[in-house]
């Protein structure tokens, strides 16, 4: 019999002019905001629609200012701001970040220093879906291999949302939320509560965020609502002005369906503990010493009958529902030593252990009565050690090194496609020792406030969960992936410049690489269920890049342009490299003057004609060219005082039909076609108020 249940996602929508009462009714509160003369405010931008470089290729920014198309409901939807990275989409939340045409495991994905990889074997919870941008401070993003700092294996780079830490002068209270409606029943509500004094500090925050269905620019229903919330303590005993201990804790859980899978997630469970130290002015030599511990636990459930009804005529024709699990706990000790006036370096060591389990029930909840069933189990220990050296007044080498032992063990009964022969590596382990390294020299230019900057780096990368034991088959030959995927190599070169006028800011970054022993999925058709996979090793060369520029033509006037270019090449198979995306543009213009704010986004995506038909990844793969398009959105923002902010905007005003290229295939379940892309939305109106004191 089909579950009956009343879920957060079947209220009543939360429509446009909802959302405006909402930010009238908030703005009323504070009263001293609304003069009839308002000042200008120095304040951060009202919306940002693109990100440029902090330094050489390190993107900094604030998740908590809203960014255009629609403010962010998890992590991958906000890094979509920075050039070079994209989406992997199904639908309206939980997509799988790529970065320069690079998915997986080699981005680093990190919160508080802490990792969470997901349990789901199809990623249907990425790591970044269970990242709420909006309760972060700070998000920073290390492109390519140039930092060794942050784990092991972050070939394509390392994403790192953190949060500050409070520091109190004297008693008080600090409390940044807002409120966000629009099109499609989209609801969001974020606060972040922090009290304390000058020795220890309270800090709560929390999220929800909602959104029904939305419908494409032909005006068709896409499956794709969702619900989901998460809430973080942090407590901190601040003694000195360069001491922190810290304690922190955290949960969350949501629902989401998806129109590119066979299944929806109904439950995104998480828990979060972690304990942290940091110590800063030693002495002379040793400045900072800092460590932590964490534990994260994600539960995931998908099934086909919570958030739609079995297909009679599909793969899966009965309720069916899987249960995953994954529990992950590590550490991290590091030092940072001024070895003299030129000369500093950060070195230590970090550790990481995960275990995974799994169990499924043909009946609607029956999973519940299962034993779980452990399948595999990671370890990794590293040490690393990244210097600077000031050669000169304008020039600067950076370098580090580190060493990983990784290793894995396969607890399967069975293997195969339908999971029922006799798995010939049970109870087998693999390890390996993996070294990577990268140096980067920068320089000043003398007479141009400009950087420019070329470095190398290698990363050797054990191969993920996904990688080893999603697989239905291994290479040729080989009796499964877990048996012989060999620990991918990546050699790049980075090269670029960044230029900042008073007027003008511009840079530029270009890569190329060469990836030996490339993790390559390839698919065939498996029959009533689904399509079979197959995992080998090939060599790659990757290459492309980005640049940007801004120039505030008026005190109050700025035009923005972005490009970002990724190619690769399977060479083993002298073929294109699949699931990487196409040329992109963003043209953009924004008048701000510090009360008042508008601005305008053109982006334009060209076709992708190179394509590897039948190849991908674990997620997803290329099943023809795809068109380009181009969308064009607006915003608007008013800044009622320095506490209160509101934003307003409409994403896709033509009400554009058009979908992305790296696109899971269109599920049968929901009436799609094979292989039909699934469409963003369309035409979207949304408005976001903010306080901040």
């Amino acid at each position: 019999m089909q579950r009956q249940r009343r879920t957060v996602m079947q209220n009543p929508s939360f429509e446009f002019p909802r959302a405006l009462a909402l930010a009238t009714a908030l703005a009323a509160i504070f009263p001293a905001a609304r003069a009839q003369q308002a000042p200008a405010f120095d304040m951060d931008p009202v919306v940002i629609t693109a990100v440029a470089p902090d330094s050489p290729l390190t993107f900094i920014t604030n998740p908590k200012t809203p960014r255009q198309p629609l403010p962010a409901s998890d992590g991958t939807d906000y890094l979509k701001t920075i050039p070079g990275f994209s989406a992997i989409r199904n639908g309206g939340t939980n997509g799988d970040p790529v970065l320069r045409g690079m998915f997986g495991s080699r981005l680093n994905i990190l919160t508080n220093g802490s990792a969470m990889p997901g349990a789901c074997p199809a990623r249907m919870d990425a790591p970044s879906s269970y990242i709420s941008p909006e309760t972060f401070d700070q998000l920073t993003v290390i492109k390519g291999p140039q930092t060794v700092l942050w784990g092991p294996g972050a070939s394509a780079g390392t994403v790192r949302f953190d949060r500050d830490t409070p520091r109190f002068t004297e008693a008080g209270v600090r409390f940044d939320g807002s409120l966000t409606g629009g099109s499609f029943g989209r609801n969001d509500q974020t606060a972040d509560f922090t009290a304390g004094n000058e020795s220890v500090y309270v800090r709560v925050t929390g999220n929800h965020s909602h959104s029904q269905d939305y419908k494409d620019g032909n005006g068709l229903r896409v499956p794709s609502r969702w619900d989901k919330w998460n809430t973080d303590l942090a407590l901190g005993f601040t003694p000195d002005a360069d001491t922190l201990f810290e304690l922190t804790a955290g949960t969350g859980d949501g629902e989401a369906r998806y129109a590119g899978r066979g299944m929806d997630g109904s439950k995104f469970k998480r828990e979060s503990f972690g304990l942290r130290f940091e110590k800063r002015n030693l002495g002379a030599t040793l400045e900072k010493i800092e460590a932590q511990l964490y534990y994260n636990y994600a539960d995931h459930v998908m099934d086909n009958y919570t958030l739609r009804r079995p297909d009679p005529n599909g793969p899966m024709p009965m309720a069916m529902a899987a249960d995953v699990d994954r529990a992950t706990w590590g550490g991290r000790v590091a030092a940072t030593l001024k070895l003299a006036d030129a000369l500093s370096m950060t070195g230590g060591l970090d550790f990481q252990q995960s275990r995974h389990r799994g169990r499924s029930g043909t009946d609607t909840n029956s999973y519940r009565n299962q034993s779980w069933e452990k399948d595999a189990e990671f370890s990794n220990v590293g040490l690393f050690s990244e210097l600077t050296w000031r050669a000169s007044e304008r020039g600067r080498l950076i370098g580090g090194a580190r060493v990983d032992r990784a290793s894995a063990k396969d607890f399967r009964p069975t293997s195969g496609h339908m999971m029922m022969m006799p798995n010939p590596t049970a109870g087998q382990r693999r390890d390996s020792t993996l070294p990577s390294g990268f140096l980067r020299y920068e320089q000043d230019l003398e007479n141009l406030p400009a950087t420019w900057y070329v470095g190398l780096g290698h990363v050797q990368r054990f191969p993920d969960y996904w990688e080893l034991f999603s697989p239905g088959r291994g290479p040729a030959g080989s009796v499964n992936a877990f048996d012989a995927i060999k620990p991918e190599k990546t050699t790049q070169l980075d090269v670029g410049m960044q230029y900042r006028g008073d007027k003008v800011d511009a840079w530029v970054s270009g890569y190329a690489g060469y990836v030996r022993d490339f993790i390559l999925f390839d698919y065939r058709p498996g029959g009533m269920m689904g399509p079979t996979s197959q995992a080998s090793n090939v060599n790659a060369r990757i290459a492309g890049g980005e640049l940007g520029a801004s120039w505030k033509v008026a005190p109050s006037w700025t035009l923005g342009a972005t490009l970002a270019y990724a190619w690769g090449e399977n060479r083993s198979d002298g073929r294109a490299l699949p699931q990487i995306p196409p040329l992109e543009a963003k043209l953009s213009a924004a008048y701000d003057d510090g009360v008042w704010s508008a601005g305008a986004l053109w982006r334009l995506v060209a076709p992708q004609k190179r394509y590897a038909l039948n190849s991908g990844n674990v997620v997803g793969q290329d099943f023809g060219p795809s068109a380009g398009f181009g969308v064009f959105s607006l915003n608007a923002g008013y800044a009622i005082s320095k506490q209160v902010k509101l934003s307003l905007g409409v994403d896709n005003l033509f009400d554009k039909a058009y979908a992305e290229h790296l696109n899971l295939a269109g599920d049968a379940g929901f009436g799609f076609p094979g292989h039909s892309r699934v469409n963003e939305p369309g035409r979207s109106v949304w408005a976001r108020v903010s306080v901040k004191y």
